[in-house]
């Protein structure tokens, strides 16, 4: 295949270079949580594993069998996919790390940051219109444009993309469920309706790409690679929808028990 020639096989130099961010985050977080602990209250174990989950989802398609398979197979790079799309920054956002960093940082820097966060810019960039618009349409433009073969060209491209597929994801993610405190809160109402617009129409990008094969990619690979977005991303997304429920159940509960009459 083109995109086989295109990335010859990688040297051991080049996958480390490639995994060096990866070790810089996973490591920084870790620091981060123990000087919290340190600090502060504990912080949870729990945090860290899902923050270590989610940096080893993200990297195993940068580097490793899946991202050297991706490179032949397109069931494999849509396996990818949801790896890095999906459930690398559902794990992420679990990990609560704006939290993290908030505790971890000095008052004034605290400060700033929280300036930041509370800003319009930011408003913008977290509202799940916006976010939603950034990661399904830039799916859409990936896989029914010549996008996808030109990516198989360039190794530059190719890493742009992905790291768009992360942050979009991930901005998508924490957009739909507050881990972190969030400045500019939307009602559970406007969440779930954009989270079913979502779901929809990367439903129906997986039956297009099944239908539809990218350029390049053969028959067999992309209905494979459809069925897997399909299923595989409907399982990611039970998981979204039960946290979104579950903190929209939390927020409207009665908060006292009700009085029963004898």
């Amino acid at each position: 295949m083109i995109y086989n020639q295109m990335h010859p096989s990688r040297s051991i130099l080049f996958e480390l270079i490639l995994l060096l961010p990866f070790i810089v985050i996973l490591l920084s977080y870790i620091v981060a949580a123990v000087l919290s602990s340190h600090c502060h209250t504990r912080w949870p174990l729990y945090r860290t594993v899902f923050w270590a989950l989610g940096v080893l989802c993200a990297a195993s398609t940068i580097v490793g069998p899946i991202a050297n398979h991706a490179l032949m197979d397109f069931g494999v790079h849509m396996l990818g996919h949801l790896l890095l799309g999906m459930l690398a920054p559902l794990l992420m956002a679990l990990a609560a790390p704006m939290t993290l960093i908030m505790r971890t940082l000095d008052v004034g820097s605290a400060r700033c940051l929280s300036r930041v966060l509370r800003s319009r810019p930011v408003s913008i960039l977290s509202n799940p219109i916006i976010t939603s618009f950034v990661n399904i349409g830039g799916l859409w433009v990936l896989y029914s444009t010549d996008l996808y073969m030109a990516m198989t060209h360039n190794i530059l491209l190719h890493l742009i993309v992905h790291i768009h597929v992360f942050v979009a994801g991930y901005l998508f993610t924490i957009s739909l469920i507050y881990i972190d405190p969030t400045p500019h809160r939307l009602s559970f109402v406007y969440r779930a309706i954009v989270l079913l617009i979502s779901l929809a129409a990367h439903s129906i990008l997986s039956k297009y790409i099944y239908a539809h094969p990218p350029a390049g990619v053969p028959i067999s690979q992309a209905e494979e690679g459809g069925m897997l977005m399909y299923y595989g991303g409907d399982a990611i997304e039970v998981v979204v929808i039960s946290i979104l429920c579950f903190q929209w159940f939390k927020a409207t509960r009665p908060k006292e028990p009700l009085a029963i009459n004898p």
